[in-house]
């Protein structure tokens, strides 16, 4: 007899191309909206236009915002109300309607990767994908124009300073952090063989961290060199496991030593890196310095609860706020600042209880969150409000939460659903058979 031939599998074929191609498209489109984040020469940059096509995109398609979600999207929100609000306490607006514009756009974005993250982990890969590609691309950017390498040095430093495809040398070197953590994290969990192009990877990302010569930057960096070992460390109870993590950290500490010590023999590193590597600088001390500028910010803050307005404290006292907190405060009014706080407090609580819980998408949460407590330490001496990068460490982090509390509600229905079968009669035992 002819054996039928199987229709099934030459109409099912076709639906799994298609749905295949669909995936490929938007893994690609996330990795080329992040891969856009590491260069923002001019703005609004190619990051914002895409951003903007994406997010309309994904929420024509379908894509939902869950209860975290939303939450992260109403405490940004109340955070912008308050930067509205400090607006129509100037006289002359400037340009503080369109600062707000970017800071609540910016927003979005986070919100944005937090539903992407929670509608599927495997999301994440090409997020760190794009990113670590466009931490490469501006770190041989800000390396080559450093050392005069490339046509067109000048654009990509600043003040003697590596800045890459950035307007700034301090916002650069931060933007480096999350890349810097992966690699140290694939270092620390693959064999020796595998994780040759991450060391190299984490040598050129080394090298454009010291170039930008932001302390903010070296501060972060040394915290993940201490950070990621340590948690990976305690998290594991493989003592062969334990015995690599110290032998690697202890061969990349003598390494980076290495790499520094080659460095400062050009006379211009090296003097550049003995100013910079102060602890305190002239305009942080001085009688109108930094810190004295916090000071005299907080006590007006006191006097105007709804801020000054976006970008005023510049004019006023002469420099920036460079602190987060009085930034939210005098820009963003003391909504604006119960709002930055409230979602500071969530998102650390959020990485503090879930970092090292055996999960798909811990390495991805475990180096976010590294890196969202680095940006809010230097919090105290930069502002970060508009950093598009800072937005997507919050969206995965939230994001990560999301996924963790619909992996325990599936637990549960499903430790519910074996229960109720427990109890349920077996009918194959004797009484009940007739």
């Amino acid at each position: 007899m002819n054996k039928m031939p199987a229709v099934s599998s030459s109409t099912d074929n076709p639906h799994r191309r298609q749905k295949a191609a669909l995936q490929w498209i938007a893994q690609l489109s996330l990795a080329t909206g992040v891969f856009f984040s590491g260069f923002v020469l001019f703005e609004p940059g190619p990051y914002e236009i895409i951003m903007l096509a994406l997010i309309s995109l994904w929420l024509l398609s379908g894509l939902k915002l869950s209860t975290y979600a939303l939450t992260l999207l109403l405490l940004l929100t109340l955070f912008n109300i308050g930067g509205v609000l400090s607006i129509f306490q100037m006289a002359d607006l400037k340009k503080a309607p369109l600062y707000i514009a970017v800071s609540y756009f910016l927003a979005l974005t986070g919100v944005f990767f937090a539903a992407v993250t929670e509608s599927d982990w495997r999301r994440l890969q090409p997020l760190f994908t794009g990113y670590l590609a466009a931490a490469i691309m501006t770190s041989l950017l800000g390396i080559g124009g450093y050392l005069n390498l490339i046509p067109g040095a000048d654009l990509f430093t600043l003040y003697g300073r590596a800045k890459g495809a950035f307007q700034d040398p301090n916002v650069f070197g931060p933007f480096l952090i999350l890349p810097v953590n992966w690699c140290i994290y694939q270092v620390l969990i693959r064999p020796l063989n595998k994780s040759l192009l991450y060391w190299a990877l984490l040598l050129v990302l080394t090298l454009a961290i010291l170039l930008s010569f932001s302390r903010a930057a070296w501060g972060m960096f040394a915290l993940s060199l201490l950070l990621i070992p340590a948690l990976l460390f305690v998290r594991s109870s493989d003592q062969r496991f334990r015995g690599k993590i110290l032998l690697i950290s202890i061969g990349a500490i003598i390494l980076l030593a290495l790499t520094l010590l080659v460095a400062l023999q050009i006379p211009q590193i090296a003097e550049l890196f003995s100013q910079r590597a102060r602890l305190e600088q002239d305009y942080d001390s001085a009688r109108t310095g930094r810190f004295a500028r916090h000071w005299l910010g907080f006590l007006l803050s006191m006097e105007k609860p709804f801020g000054i307005g976006p970008l005023e404290f510049g004019p006023m006292f002469g420099e920036d706020t460079h602190n987060i907190w009085l930034k939210a405060l005098l820009d963003y009014g003391w909504l604006g600042f119960i709002a930055f706080i409230i979602l500071t407090m969530l998102t650390l609580a959020f990485g503090f209880k879930l970092m090292l819980r055996e999960r798909p998408w811990q390495p991805y949460l475990l180096c976010s969150y590294v890196a969202f407590i680095g940006h809010i330490l230097i919090g105290n001496v930069i502002d970060i409000d508009h950093w598009r990068h800072f937005y997507l460490i919050i969206g995965i982090i939230w994001g990560c939460a999301g996924l963790e509390h619909r992996y325990q509600k599936q637990m549960q229905s499903q430790t519910e659903t074996q229960q109720r079968r427990q109890q349920l009669p077996d009918f194959t035992e004797p009484k009940y058979r007739h």
